[in-house]
């Protein structure tokens, strides 16, 4: 608030108003010109300009393909001549030998069927490509020469790489990529393939409505076995490695909020007397939540070697002191009023706490810890990845094999649905073990409010 000396002749209060309002001038002037230096700071330290002269689009298009659709490989090898044909490329997605889908003619001469008019033909020599509007490429792969290419005449596009020791083409129907060593074709489908059956599953390719007449049948039990143990989608180990994730969060959690509610009462002023003590355990409180708890995972590793108990440990340590504190806190600002009236009765010391501290806390400890509870529910899924635990750990897996994006897809979908039940179930047992406020409570007294409404 500005004042002015109302003893100012008018010529001072004059001089003094348009100094005010000079002061105000700069300040919006140089307010929004740090903000512009600062951000021009960061565009050159962090080298923005770089960063998207190497951005690769193609990559980025190339990424969000590969989460929501798999691919097919058909593959020679350049030396014997055996073709395979497997999905993603693994030997658990492969096709049984002498077999292909439809769009794949196996024999001396393989043919692969694109469609559109695109037609690979894996010959006894020679490689070739029919791209309609371009022509036909040929590659002679030999281990001595290397991969001799014969384009079309003209300009060779974007889409089309050749070198001496390899040959890739991309196009919208598919890719090719030839080496001395191997041809492959690689064959884009929008979906994710085998999630339920594999291919050495006799429900493989069965309708829903076929599925469930032989469930009908007897053979529902078969049917989820091969579904829990599909071999390339591991939906057994995936429901391990979440349970795994939601042990440690609630591990860590609720054992720090058990550790954490008796040492609070030693951080308070008044249940705390003694001021060196209640200083130690204050900052106690401050040096483990002080550290960030994926600092306390690497050193907790190190000292009991990987595994979701570490994980939980390091959630542990770090919650303590935040719990510390926020207890703490809570202890100080409760009711004298009503301990005295629990004293009143004679009950003992343990009793006063039980009976008069306890009840006054408990909202602030319960939301408190379900909240964690759901934030930890995340942060076990990033230390997970470094333990060696949990849905973190399999996430991080297929994020460095950078194979399968469909997979890494199907985990980031589990870690978000996983995110949101906890979300659901902590706000339920808030409203429960809050507030009472259950369902049929809720429409009892909306049925109660329209009953008074005229």
């Amino acid at each position: 608030m500005t004042t002015f000396d109302t003893n100012l002749t008018p010529a001072e209060l004059k001089q003094e108003t348009a100094q005010l309002f000079l002061k105000k001038r700069l300040l919006s002037f140089v307010l929004p010109a740090a903000v512009l230096a600062y951000m021009a700071y960061v565009f050159v330290a962090f080298d923005v300009a770089g960063l998207w002269q190497r951005a690769s689009l193609e990559n980025a298009r190339t990424l969000v393909s590969d989460s929501y659709s798999y691919k097919t490989h058909v593959t020679r090898d350049n030396r014997s001549g055996a073709v395979s044909v497997a999905i993603e490329g693994e030997r658990k997605g492969a096709y049984p030998e002498g077999t292909a889908p439809d769009w794949v003619s196996l024999g001396e001469t393989t043919v692969i069927d694109l469609e559109d008019g695109h037609r690979v033909t894996f010959g006894p020599e020679t490689i070739e490509y029919a791209i309609p509007g371009y022509g036909t490429v040929r590659a002679t792969p030999s281990r001595s020469a290397g991969v001799q290419a014969e384009l079309p005449a003209g300009e060779v596009p974007e889409w089309i790489n050749s070198s001496k020791n390899r040959l890739a083409i991309t196009t919208d129907a598919g890719r090719l990529t030839v080496t001395r060593n191997r041809a492959e074709v690689f064959r884009y489908f929008t979906g994710w393939e085998l999630f339920f059956f594999t291919l050495d599953s006799p429900y493989y390719g069965l309708g829903v409505g076929e599925l469930l007449q032989r469930a009908a049948g007897g053979e529902a039990g078969a049917i989820l076995h091969d579904v829990w143990t599909n071999k390339m989608w591991r939906h057994q180990d995936v429901a391990w490695a979440i349970a795994e994730t939601l042990l440690m969060a609630f591990l860590g959690t609720f054992g720090a909020g058990l550790i954490a509610l008796p040492l609070a009462f030693a951080a308070t002023r008044n249940f705390m007397p003694f001021a060196p003590l209640r200083f130690a355990m204050r900052r106690l409180f401050d040096f483990v939540r002080g550290v960030d708890s994926l600092i306390w995972t690497v050193v907790l590793a190190r000292a009991f070697g990987p595994g979701p108990l570490t994980g939980a440990l390091a959630i542990l340590v770090t919650d303590t002191g935040t719990f510390g504190k926020i207890f703490s806190e809570a202890l100080e600002n409760v009711d004298e009023k009503q301990i005295e009236g629990v004293a009143s009765t004679g009950a003992k010391p343990a009793q006063r706490y039980r009976f008069g501290v306890i009840p006054q806390i408990t909202p602030v400890l319960l939301s408190q810890l379900l909240y964690f509870l759901e934030s930890n529910t995340r942060s076990a899924t990033i230390i997970g990845a470094i333990t060696g635990g949990g849905i973190g750990l399999l996430l991080t897996q297929a994020i460095i094999t950078q194979k399968d994006w469909e997979e890494v897809a199907y985990y980031i979908t589990l870690i978000i649905l996983m995110v949101m039940l906890m979300d659901w179930i902590s706000g339920w047992l808030r409203r429960r073990l809050i507030t009472g406020e259950t369902g049929s409570s809720k429409r009892k007294a909306r049925a109660g409010k329209a009953m008074l409404l005229p």
